[in-house]
């Protein structure tokens, strides 16, 4: 979990192929008019994020095995509503000052994510709280580092990242 530019996509899926897990980006189960606003420089609302936050918690909650799904899950409550369905999920923030996120997003072409939406993102964002299950790594470093870190926090339990 994370702001767009933590590397969520990178060391979700880094991780759950070095364990033969099944790997999901959060990404590919955004309704497309999600998409179309995100790429528009618009920020989501909540409203916009629940079906979103709901298709997570049921990809989570149908895996009979292990799954590592990607997904931003900002506050609390979207965290809580993926829990609901998936009680077992263990959260992973990938944690990063705003001038790494920024570098990472504006080198990043394609991506449907502008960097402009950085902002609002990180004024969304609350970390993972102590009572949650779950970790909260640093972003710093390469990205086979930072793998290495959340491999040891998590291991052998699959999170979402």
């Amino acid at each position: 979990m994370g702001v767009s530019g933590s590397g969520k996509s990178l060391i979700g899926s880094g991780l759950a192929a070095r364990h033969g897990w099944v790997f999901v980006d959060g990404d590919d189960l955004h309704p497309e008019a999600n998409v179309a606003k995100m790429a528009a420089g618009i920020p989501l609302t909540d409203a916009d994020r629940w079906p979103w936050l709901d298709a997570v918690a049921a990809t989570l909650a149908g895996s009979p095995g292990g799954i590592v799904v990607a997904c931003s899950a900002l506050r609390r409550v979207y965290r809580d509503r993926i829990r609901a369905a998936a009680p077992d999920a263990v959260f992973v923030e990938l944690a990063g000052s705003r001038e790494l996120l920024w570098e990472r997003m504006t080198a990043r072409p394609g991506h449907f994510m502008p960097a402009s939406l950085l902002d609002s993102q990180l004024a969304t964002l609350e970390p993972l709280a102590p009572d949650e299950a779950g970790v909260i790594v640093s972003i710093d470093g390469p990205p086979a580092e930072v793998l290495a870190r959340v491999d040891a926090a998590v291991t052998p339990r699959p999170p979402v990242i």
